[in-house]
């Protein structure tokens, strides 16, 4: 058994932002195994899948990001999964957009949902880093990962939850190393440029 967890904040208000890429990728995983990510389960939405040749639990908390401990070790302990077949995908402001990463354990780098994870679960845990890139000079960064997608990353986005999608498949089939091979070497002519939402003021739930 495996658990995917994808990081986002729960509500309309927060779709297609930034901070919610966790959630698009679990939802593109649920799609393409037939699975609704729609079951609500110890804080939250969860679905069941066969990704990889594995059974897998996805899942999506519910208590806003930096409250995304509790949800991800309730459910690793009751579906009984060692940190090493905890999968988490999340925004990652030190990649830039279009780039996606893998990574085991580590710290936190000031994401609080990862924050509050290595506090729940420990550090070593996998990790799918879907890029966002760094905001703009002047932009608060709170602000910028809860606005929304620019024009033009709202056009690439299908294009690299897919891509992240496909490194999660990777990983359970064939296991991080494989994955970070591919997916941490990859040469990229670059990413698309940063996004020109309005910025909104800070919030806990980034």
């Amino acid at each position: 058994m495996v658990l995917v967890v994808g990081l986002g904040n729960p509500g309309r208000k927060y779709e297609q932002t930034r901070h919610n890429a966790g959630f698009c990728v679990v939802d593109r995983l649920g799609a393409r195994a037939g699975a609704d990510v729609g079951r609500g389960q110890l804080g939250a939405l969860v679905g069941s899948a066969r990704i990889g040749g594995r059974a897998a639990v996805l899942a999506k908390p519910q208590s806003f990001m930096n409250r995304s401990g509790q949800p991800a070790a309730s459910l690793r302990g009751y579906y009984k999964v060692v940190n090493a077949d905890v999968v988490v995908i999340h925004d990652d402001l030190d990649i830039p957009f279009g780039d996606v990463r893998v990574k085991v354990g580590g710290g936190h780098g000031g994401h609080n949902g990862l924050r509050d994870l290595n506090r729940c679960l420990g550090p070593d845990y996998v990790r799918v880093r879907f890029g966002v890139g760094r905001p703009p000079q002047g932009w608060d960064t709170a602000a910028y990962v809860l606005s929304k997608w620019s024009p033009i990353e709202a056009e690439a986005l299908d294009e690299v939850v897919d891509r992240a999608a496909d490194a999660v498949e990777m990983i359970l089939a064939e296991g991080s190393s494989a994955a970070m091979n591919k997916y941490n070497t990859r040469a990229r002519q670059g990413g698309a440029a940063p996004g020109t939402a309005t910025p909104t003021a800070r919030t806990s739930e980034a």
